[in-house]
């Protein structure tokens, strides 16, 4: 039986796993949460109360987190692309990287968008101004690792670039990726030409007008 996905095409988070998905061709039944499936919310929260979201649903068996649901992938439904190394160092490598993005992009990306929802008197300008410090930060440390690097954790891709993809695809939105920090823009352009990336960024075109700060007319 196939694994059941609870996600949204527009979701960050959720195109990390959709990434992983797609690069290994893995089959599954997407539950768009949304008008186009309305019970996916409802049947979400009988297994996860809390309705954050990618939960992967299989066999009984729920996942939350994705990285967790990338990793059961591999053990329960591998494929021909392995997003974490075999070798327990380089796989350490790969988690690492991956950590990274989630917290050190993803995060502070998230933060700047959280503000534009607020109402103007409940704004966090003081906030905003350490997210942008983190990503500015977070380019310049990135920017030396992919000078020697192809991909986020060495010579082939994984898991680490599926986060990467899906969390410099809105930092650059968000707070522009400066052009001193040229591995890491050469870096996301690699990420948005592979077709698993570029499939994910298709899928979700039609939820742009969705994003809080406006989507440029780029990518």
């Amino acid at each position: 039986m196939k694994p059941s996905l609870f996600a949204h095409p527009f979701a960050s988070y959720c195109q990390k796993v959709l990434i992983a998905l797609y690069e290994n061709d893995t089959p599954f039944i997407y539950r768009r949460l949304g008008p186009e499936d309305p019970s996916a919310m409802r049947e979400l929260e009988e297994h996860w109360p809390l309705k954050k979201f990618p939960v992967l649903l299989d066999n009984g068996r729920v996942l939350l987190e994705s990285s967790v649901i990338i990793e059961y992938l591999l053990i329960r439904h591998p494929g021909p692309v392995r997003l974490i190394p075999a070798d327990p160092e380089a796989a350490l490598d790969v988690r690492v990287m991956d950590r990274f993005f989630d917290n050190y992009i993803m995060t502070p990306m998230q933060r700047i968008v959280a503000d534009f929802i607020r109402p103007k008197g409940d704004r966090d300008p003081l906030g905003v101004k350490e997210a942008r410090f983190i990503l500015d930060s977070a380019y310049g440390w990135l920017d030396g690792v992919m000078k020697k690097r192809l991909w986020a954790g060495g010579a082939e891709f994984s898991m680490a670039d599926c986060s990467a993809a899906a969390s410099l695809f809105y930092s650059d939105w968000v707070h522009e990726i400066a052009e001193k920090f040229g591995n890491v823009r050469a870096y996301r352009r690699r990420l948005l030409q592979r077709p698993s990336v570029a499939r994910t960024i298709d899928e979700a075109r039609p939820y742009r007008k969705l994003f809080p700060p406006g989507a440029p007319d780029r990518d």
